[in-house]
């Protein structure tokens, strides 16, 4: 499918001029975040149809696609005409027709967030404790509280001692109650440097009383001090009193106000989604066990500081409107004041949880799925026990080395024919993918490439695992590299120090990247 073209400074302009687009990156995560423009965001051809309804909602949305020369333009371009989008474009030159013009390419992921709080500490000097001097105070037991404000998960592979899990958007809410007296001194800290900055710049632009530093490169920092940290902990915010609630209440409001952020009721919700030709992204940013307890309808969860640091992921459509809801207040306000810096038209939503709500964790939603033939767990392990099939797992790399069908081999969907040359010739196959979805979609890809016979794991490997059979662990057999999935520096505990190393100088130079670049229209209150 040939499709019309862009310019890169019509995507440029664009971004400038605050129209919608979405600058679509078709490549894996890996090859992304080596290189890429500002605001493009990452949604691989492979999973391109689960992804795109809840991350492009409006389907007259002007989408851009571009590769770096692998094919996958032309294919993405059939996949969203058949979901019904219709200003579809490609990217002239695709990503080497983005640096021929002269523009600049960014690394890493989450990047224009990131760069972002680089500048939010270049222009606010949001004061730090670099890594010997947060030690030196956990050993004199000095008064002091270790705030953790990245997602949970995280927080409990590894933590600074003593630190407390309280991710960015609680912050604000949270930390009076968690240190009341003023002389306190509170430190926030990531795994980096960005929601560091980001959660104690919430804390002094909220005007807590207490002293307020970020650690200083996170634990990044921490582990190239050769300093200790704590894995497996559990440590989490308490609730909060009336009083503290009232007063991160107006304090949080007063933060969004000079943000510029503007104040909506539920009518004024429908008035905004009755807007066709503007895209609307709804928004919960609160914990994701209170979202699943009780949720306005049509909200995604997205809790504040993830959203934050992720928006490229949750919103990809620069240019639309966002809506932010939390039934206490604070944590959509102090959201909202950073999505607001950043350059979106973003919205609080004023009550609206006394009426019917709905539970259950977020669930994305499906394109209508064709028909392919299935077999049950029960026939696949008669065929596996025979030897007569080859099962190509199309998970994710990180969830097929958490658990496979024994014996699967690990592909990539977008590198299917590649796969082919690498696993057992002549056998039958049976895709299977988490939860069946990425490989009935798949199948019918497969019989293009191959003669062989072609059945689906009906349920995935989760009706797998839910029949009592085992699962194998690790990535044994790779018929794709797993270029899937980027090796972070700042997440786990297993990256060499030149890494991290790196990875800090590169955060070091994005401001000065941003302002050769020239697109952003951030500000900084």
């Amino acid at each position: 499918m040939t499709l019309p073209t862009v310019t890169p400074r019509e995507v440029r302009q664009d971004w400038i001029a605050r129209r919608e687009i979405a600058l679509l990156d078709l490549r894996e995560e890996d090859p992304f975040a080596r290189s890429h423009p500002l605001f493009a965001s990452q949604l691989p051809l492979s999973r391109l149809e689960l992804e795109i309804l809840d991350r492009v909602p409006r389907n007259d949305t002007k989408i851009v696609l571009y590769d770096n020369g692998e094919g996958l333009v032309s294919p993405a371009g059939k996949r969203l005409a058949a979901l019904g989008y219709t200003q579809v474009r490609a990217l002239a030159g695709g990503l080497e027709g983005w640096k021929a013009a002269g523009y600049e390419l960014f690394q890493d992921v989450n990047s224009y967030s990131k760069a972002f709080g680089e500048l939010v500490e270049a222009r606010r000097h949001t004061p730090s404790l670099p890594a010997p001097d947060v030690q030196k105070l956990i050993d004199a037991k000095a008064d002091h509280v270790i705030l953790d404000s990245r997602r949970f998960e995280e927080y409990a592979t590894m933590s600074i001692p003593g630190g407390i899990s309280t991710p960015g958007a609680e912050l604000v809410l949270r930390a009076r109650q968690i240190a009341p007296d003023p002389a306190t001194t509170i430190i926030v800290n990531c795994a980096g440097r960005t929601r560091s900055l980001i959660g104690a710049q919430s804390l002094v632009n909220a005007g807590v009383p207490n002293p307020v530093f970020a650690l200083r490169n996170g634990t990044i920092g921490w582990t190239l001090a050769q300093q200790t940290l704590e894995h497996g902990q559990s440590r989490k915010f308490p609730p909060v009193t009336d009083q503290t609630l009232d007063e991160a209440r107006a304090k949080a409001r007063d933060v969004a106000y000079r943000a510029g952020v503007r104040r909506i009721d539920a009518e004024g919700l429908i008035d905004l989604a009755t807007e066709r030709k503007r895209t609307l992204y709804r928004f919960d940013v609160r914990t994701p066990e209170e979202y699943a307890a009780g949720h306005l309808p049509g909200f995604r969860s997205a809790p504040g500081g993830q959203l934050v640091q992720e928006t490229d992921v949750f919103a990809p459509v620069r240019g639309a409107r966002i809506v932010l809801a939390d039934d206490l207040g604070p944590r959509a306000d102090m959201s909202a004041s950073w999505l607001s810096q950043l350059g979106w038209d973003v919205y609080v939503l004023d009550g609206g949880f006394d009426g019917a709500l709905e539970t259950g964790v977020w669930a994305p939603t499906s394109p209508t799925l064709p028909t392919v033939e299935t077999l049950s767990p029960d026939d696949l392990a008669v065929a596996l026990g025979d030897a007569a099939v080859v099962v190509l797992d199309l998970a994710p790399s990180p969830l097929h080395r958490k658990g496979h069908v024994p014996g699967a081999w690990f592909a990539i969907r977008a590198r299917l024919a590649e796969a082919f040359e690498r696993i057992p010739e002549g056998l039958p196959i049976v895709l299977t993918s988490p939860d069946g979805r990425l490989a009935t979609l798949a199948a019918a890809e497969v019989e293009e490439i191959s003669d062989r016979p072609v059945r689906v794991l009906g349920g995935g490997t989760q009706a797998w695992a839910a029949s009592g059979r085992r699962l194998d662990t690790g990535l044994v057999r790779a018929a794709s590299d797993p270029e899937d999935v980027y090796k972070r520096p700042y997440e786990g505990a297993d990256h060499a120090l030149e890494a991290m190393q790196a990875y800090l100088d590169w955060e070091y130079g994005l401001v000065d990247q941003l302002a050769r670049d020239g697109s952003h229209g951030f500000f900084v209150i």
